[in-house]
């Protein structure tokens, strides 16, 4: 028997100065992730995103053959850290393109873009009715001629006061436990907090003395990028505080199709749900702090998320989301104790998951309908969400459908050489002059390191009618400056390199890999519309959700034929309506069992079985289309050369 120790290596992360200590031969990405370090990998540490490049000052390593480095990005010891094995100590550098920058997020300018990036919960929608409720209660004590027993006497007067019949009122064995002596030392004064649970409701917490004013609850939006938190005081229905950070499960795999093929191969679905929960709690204990709130008058959190993020938050088997025939463990969550889960709250606060459709199409979604309010008239309108997928809802209070299209990627970076995420830096307006020199915005005005989603969207656009590309998304005036062969072939400059910063360019790959993800979504809601016999000019409304959407330039992103041709006004920006949606749950009985008819009554469009899809996502391979009449004149800018 071999009694030899494994050899260990010191591996030093700069600028961060964080160090793990792992056996040789560990996986430089492995590495990372055990210490929380972030280094982006679209394709989950696959080799071939060509996202997680670092260099390596000081140690020795070994790595797989690739063709996404350069000769000269191999002589500066860049190296890929999905593909290289530790062999000894190290001492490596993450670049900027990494860093995803959480205090920003959390304090900063990325707060206003996300965090608050929120449709606003439509005021007389529902009646106000919060899920859970404090009611103070001023009971008779006992006597010998009133010998109601405890239980009973608590539930007489909270059924007089709210004025109930039914449903049943549940009550926990711990909370039935401790009544006698509670009630006996309060006087029978005391403060019941009343949750719905499903058809009943539930006697949650009871507590000596008048405790009904301070009451609160968190809506959580489950992104797969980042997790939105709201503060909600449900005494007056306000919203209190709003906390944002990035998904830290975002460290195995960027989409969640990646994060379960990782969690199978590595046995760590319930490391998954350990970054949920704790991502959860540390916004949870941020809004408190923040607020003077105490966690014990935190009685409910409702989550809203895809169909994968739900699952990863319960630990539910996830694995069949992603294989034929698609299927989801559970689309209708019943309320659960918070605590179940992790999440810290009220020990005996509740949990709400918005229900879902389909595998990918989740409580998010479902949420954004509530929040636009579009099941509830006769308008025929569209609901687009363009995220890490593109879920698209067609229809009105008579009928409903939906479908999902990998479609969002692209446009947050994945496969495009210099993409990235919208954090400081990057480079979300452009505009090409009529001199050919190039205007840009960047996020928090700082010096741009590359291009988010709103900016590539610009950028193709403005290639498009500057001349720059044909309509097959090609390169064409090769005599400009500006287009040069690069090591990826022909790319186009839009920020020369400055001080110890390459040049920001945009490749022909990357033109490509946009065109097939504005593809993606209108062959998707192109799809919904014939399926539904409907035509374009039959919409009355467009609803574009979430931060993607709310950033993105309408008339830019129907020229290139993501959005379609309808007249400008009829494209409306909604902000988060996840959130928004979760809120309004959140404050009515009535629009949770809306909410509910809602995914129960959609209708699920398969694309892959769809007789027409991959058709339509040919033809929706070009700009905008190869049926321009799709985009009537007036809607598209002609081409300036």
């Amino acid at each position: 028997m071999d009694k030899r120790k494994t050899k260990t290596c010191m591996v030093h992360f700069q600028p961060s100065g964080v160090k793990v200590e792992v056996p040789e031969g560990t996986v430089l990405l492995e590495a990372a992730r055990n210490v929380g370090v972030y280094l982006s990998s679209i394709c989950g540490g696959d080799g071939y995103c060509g996202k997680c490049k670092v260099t390596v000052n000081d140690g020795d390593f070994k790595c797989k053959p690739t063709t996404l480095l350069t000769g000269e990005e191999v002589r500066q010891n860049i190296v890929l850290a999905c593909q290289t094995k530790i062999l000894s100590d190290m001492i490596l550098t993450i670049g900027k393109s990494h860093t995803l920058e959480t205090d920003q997020i959390l304090m900063g300018i990325d707060t206003s873009r996300i965090g608050l990036v929120s449709g606003k919960v439509p005021e007389k929608a529902f009646a106000f009715e919060p899920l859970v409720k404090k009611i103070y209660l001023e009971m008779t004590p006992p006597t010998v001629e009133d010998h109601t027993a405890d239980h009973e006497r608590l539930n007489t007067a909270i059924r007089h006061r709210m004025n109930i019949d039914s449903p049943a009122l549940q009550m926990g064995f711990r909370v039935l436990q401790e009544l006698p002596v509670l009630l006996k030392k309060a006087d029978y004064k005391v403060t019941a907090t009343i949750g719905h649970r499903g058809g009943a409701m539930e006697i949650v917490q009871v507590e000596a003395g008048n405790c009904s004013q301070t009451n609160y609850a968190i809506a959580v939006d489950l992104g797969t990028t980042t997790v939105v938190a709201h503060l909600i005081d449900l005494i007056s229905g306000k919203t209190v505080d709003t906390e944002a950070a990035y998904n830290s499960q975002i460290n195995f795999g960027e989409d969640y199709i990646r994060r379960i093929i990782y969690a199978e191969q590595n046995d760590a679905f319930e490391k998954m749900q350990t970054c949920m929960v704790d991502d959860i709690n540390s916004l949870i204990v941020t809004l408190a702090e923040r607020n003077k709130t105490s966690l014990q008058d935190i009685t409910a959190v409702i989550g809203a998320g895809n169909t994968a993020m739900t699952h990863f938050l319960l630990n539910l088997d996830s694995t069949r989301i992603r294989r034929e025939p698609y299927v989801a463990s559970a689309s209708f969550i019943p309320p659960i104790r918070a605590a179940e889960v992790g999440i810290q709250i009220n020990k005996r606060g509740l949990l709400y998951c918005l229900p879902s459709v389909a595998a990918y199409v989740g409580g998010d979604v479902v949420s954004g309908v509530l929040a636009t309010g579009m099941n509830r008239r006769q308008e025929l309108a569209l609901f687009v969400d363009i995220g890490t997928n593109g879920e698209v809802v067609l229809g009105n209070k008579d009928w409903m459908m939906c479908a999902s299209s990998s479609a969002g990627p692209a446009f947050e970076g994945s496969g495009v050489k210099h993409g990235m995420r919208a954090a400081s830096g990057a480079i979300e307006k452009l505009r090409i002059k009529e001199d050919g020199t190039i205007d840009y915005e960047t996020v928090g005005d700082a010096k741009p390191i590359g291009v988010c989603g709103s900016g590539l969207l610009d950028t193709l656009a403005e290639l498009f009618t500057a001349g720059v590309i044909d309509r097959a998304g090609k390169f064409q005036l090769k005599d400009d400056p500006r287009l040069n062969e690069g090591e990826d072939g022909l790319e186009y400059t839009l920020v020369e390199a400055y001080d110890d910063h390459h040049a920001i360019v945009i490749t022909q790959a990357d033109i490509n890999n946009l065109i097939r993800s504005k593809a993606g979504v209108f062959a998707c809601i192109k799809s919904l519309l014939d399926s539904a016999d409907k035509k374009i000019e039959d919409l009355d409304a467009v609803y574009l959700a979430g931060g993607f959407g709310n950033y993105l330039n309408v008339e830019r992103a129907v020229t290139i034929g993501l959005l379609p041709g309808v007249d400008i006004e009829k494209i409306h920006f909604v902000g988060n309506t996840s959130i928004a949606g979760a809120k309004m749950t959140l404050f009515s009985r009535q629009a949770q069992i809306e909410v509910e008819k809602i995914a129960t009554s959609m209708t699920y469009l398969d694309l892959m079985s769809h007789p027409d899809y991959m058709n339509e996502f040919i033809r929706s391979n070009f700009l905008p289309h190869t049926d321009l009449t799709l985009f009537p004149s007036g809607k598209v800018p002609a081409q300036r050369n």
